[in-house]
C-alpha cells in the first residue's frame, strides 16, 4: 500500500476511535470494546473499498454494508459521520431521546444504514438476501457484512452461510471480527465456534485470515475477495477488543460499559497523542 494512503487511513481510523469514545461517554452507555476492534475494517470499507455517495445514500449502484453485530453501532455511526452522511456533531446524541442514533442501527432513521440490525445472526441473513437480489437484478454492487465472533455461535449464521454458498454469491463478503471475547468471557470458553476459517471453508466460502489492524493485509484481503468467483468470501479478522485505548484492550469488562470522567480523559489523551504522532 502507498505510504500516504496508509497514513490517511490510520489518521481517519484514529479520528473514528475518538468519536466512538465520545459517543459512548456522552450516552453513558454503549459497547466500546467491539466498536474499537472493528474500526480499521470499517475505515477501509468506507474510505477505500465501497462505492458510496453520502449525498445520495439510496444510490442504486452503491455497495451495501450490513452491521450484523448491531450493538457495535457506535463504530458504524462514527464511520458514516466522518464519511459525510451526517454531521460529526450529531454523534454526541447517541441513545438520546429523539436522536436518529440509537443503540442499534435503524434503517428508517439513519442516513447510510442499510439494514436494521441487533438480533445477532439476522444481519448476515439480510446481507445474503441483498446479495441474492443483486444477482437476480444483474447488478454489480457488492455486499459486505461484519459479524462478531461470539455472534457466529448463532445457528442462523450457518444457515445463511450454507445458502450463500449454495447460491454462489461471489458478490458477498463477510468479515468476522475475531477479537476472542464476548459479553460472558472468552469465546473458547462460552461456546467455542473454532476453528473459524475451517468452518466457513466447509460451508463453501473462500476464507482469508488477516490482522484486523494492518491496512496492507486488509487491502489485500478485500482485493482477493473481489477476484473470487463462484463462492462468497469470509475474512477472519484477528483483532484486539478495545483496540487503541490501553486500559480497554483485551478486557471483556469493556464489552458494554461507558467510561467515567477520568477514563474518558485518559482514553482521549491516548488517542490524541497517537493522532499527533501519525499526522507528522
Amino acid at each position: 500500500m502507498d505510504k500516504n494512503k496508509r497514513k490517511q487511513l490510520e489518521i481517519t481510523a484514529c479520528k473514528i476511535r475518538m468519536s466512538i469514545i465520545d459517543e459512548i461517554y456522552y450516552a453513558k452507555s454503549g459497547h466500546p470494546g467491539g466498536s474499537l476492534s472493528m474500526t480499521d475494517i470499517l475505515t477501509y470499507l468506507y474510505f477505500e473499498e465501497m462505492k458510496t455517495d453520502p449525498k445520495d445514500p439510496s444510490w442504486a449502484d452503491r455497495d451495501r454494508f450490513v452491521l450484523s453485530k448491531g450493538h457495535c453501532a457506535p463504530a458504524l455511526y462514527a464511520a458514516l459521520a466522518h464519511k459525510g452522511f451526517f454531521p460529526v456533531e450529531y454523534l454526541k446524541t447517541l441513545r438520546k431521546p429523539g436522536s436518529f442514533l440509537q443503540g442499534h442501527p435503524d434503517k428508517k432513521g439513519t442516513p447510510g444504514v442499510e439494514v436494521t440490525s441487533g438480533s445477532l445472526g439476522q444481519g448476515v441473513s439480510a446481507a445474503t438476501g441483498i446479495a441474492l437480489a443483486g444477482k437476480l437484478d444483474n447488478k454489480d454492487y457488492r455486499v459486505y457484512a461484519v459479524l462478531g465472533d461470539g455472534e457466529i455461535e448463532e445457528g442462523q449464521v450457518w444457515e445463511a452461510a450454507m445458502f450463500a454458498a449454495h447460491k454462489k454469491l461471489d458478490n458477498l463478503c463477510i468479515v468476522v471480527d475475531n477479537n476472542g471475547l464476548q459479553i460472558d468471557g472468552k469465546i473458547t470458553e462460552v461456546c467455542s465456534p473454532c476453528p473459524i476459517p475451517e468452518k466457513f471453508a466447509a460451508f463453501g466460502f473462500y476464507t482469508i485470515v488477516i490482522n484486523a489492524h494492518d491496512f496492507d493485509e486488509i487491502e489485500a484481503a478485500f482485493k482477493k475477495a473481489r477476484e473470487v468467483k463462484g463462492k462468497p468470501t469470509a475474512i477472519i479478522a484477528l483483532s484486539t477488543k478495545g483496540k487503541g485505548v490501553s486500559f480497554m484492550e483485551d478486557q471483556v469488562s469493556w464489552h458494554g460499559a461507558a467510561p467515567n470522567d477520568e477514563q474518558y480523559a485518559q482514553a482521549m489523551e491516548e488517542l490524541s497523542k497517537h493522532l499527533e504522532e501519525i499526522s507528522k
